[in-house]
């Protein structure tokens, strides 16, 4: 049953992806922030049908805690499930990730119009001057800036090395950092072609700022309150497996 409910939902990922990329590109002309509304109806779509093919949903803690201005973002990595739950939950965004991803057919082409940060991490240096440029560039025009301070998914109990490059932008730019801890990967586990049944959730905390911080300072503080959730909430969905 869990194979039928998966090979539905992704029946619906391969009909509609295509035809959102012919309307992201289409939309371009367009500002930002109104066709990041536009394209995170993908998400909205194929959230609400990962709900009901696969019986997969979500619940918020802390919804609070996001301001009004944007900031940064600073969020657990399972599972792709939150590049999708990200956009529902905060308001119009960008990623920071590697280039590479926008070379991918039909899904990397319609995220290259969302005008996100894509860095080469071979070159540090470069890396960095983007970073601050284009950081600067996305929060003046209202956009959210998301990172994933461990730069991959990681699977369920297991923590990855947080990399100090998200903080020290946030000092740069003295933007406050919001963090987010999930188990999404506990339902819908790092490159599974199955989604389980049942309710990830997802908390959200007090924004940090960056001041009187240094970057290693502020990028514990993140990892410490991100860390500290995850410890609460692992252990709850069915492809969880206690090391």
């Amino acid at each position: 049953m869990i194979w039928f409910r998966s090979i539905l939902y992704w029946l619906l990922v391969v009909l509609i992806t295509p035809l959102f990329t012919l309307i992201a590109i289409a939309i371009l002309p367009l500002p930002p922030i109104t066709r990041n509304r536009i394209i995170r109806l993908w998400s909205v779509i194929l959230l609400k049908w990962l709900h009901i093919t696969c019986g997969l949903k979500f619940k918020v803690e802390g919804a609070e805690n996001i301001p009004a201005e944007p900031m940064m973002i600073m969020c657990k990595h399972q599972s792709a499930w939150e590049t999708m739950a990200l956009q529902l939950i905060f308001p119009p965004q960008v990623w920071v990730m590697k280039r590479e991803l926008l070379k991918m057919p039909f899904f990397g082409w319609a995220l290259a119009t969302t005008s996100p940060i894509a860095i080469d991490r071979g070159q540090r240096a470069q890396a960095q001057r983007q970073l601050m440029e284009q950081g600067k560039d996305r929060l003046a025009k209202g956009l959210w800036i998301v990172i994933f301070p461990e730069g991959t998914r990681i699977k369920p109990g297991e923590r990855g090395q947080y990399k100090q490059g998200g903080a020290r932008l946030a000092k740069d730019l003295n933007v406050p950092i919001v963090p987010v801890a999930m188990n999404s990967g506990e339902f819908w586990p790092k490159n599974s072609f199955l989604k389980w049944p049942g309710e990830i959730t997802v908390r959200i905390g007090a924004p940090i700022r960056p001041e009187d911080k240094n970057s290693l300072a502020l990028m514990q503080e993140v990892e410490g309150w991100i860390e500290g959730q995850m410890e609460e909430i692992t252990g709850r969905g069915p492809c969880y497996k206690k090391a």
